[in-house]
């Protein structure tokens, strides 16, 4: 009895992200990775705005967790998808990744 209720807030949740309604105040973009019980290294990909923060995608690193390229190319096409001239800031879950990513905040300044 709970399907329905369940696509009703997932529609909602669609419709938000297709209005894109952080572009009229600009976003964080924000990823989490953390390790499930199968060791498999999972990044989560948000977005901050001014209505709160909204979880957009989640795919296994687990493969690439370690590699640089990898890593800068997954942010930089996710900034990409959310629109280079909507994003204020990347934040990065730690300082590992941060060094992975190629010192990120350079993007940051980028954007701006």
């Amino acid at each position: 009895m709970q399907a329905p209720l369940l696509k009703k807030k997932l529609d909602y949740t669609n419709d938000l992200l297709k209005g894109q309604l952080w572009v009229k105040h600009g976003c964080y973009i924000i990823l989490d990775a953390w390790t499930d019980k199968r060791h498999r290294s999972i990044i989560n990909f948000m977005v901050n705005y001014s209505l709160g923060t909204m979880f957009v995608k989640s795919i296994d690193g687990s493969s690439f967790v370690k590699s640089r390229e990898k890593i800068y190319d997954l942010i930089d096409k996710f900034v990409e998808e959310i629109g280079e001239q909507n994003v204020i800031q990347v934040i990065i879950d730690n300082g590992r990744n941060y060094v992975l990513a190629g010192k990120i905040y350079l993007l940051t300044f980028l954007i701006l």
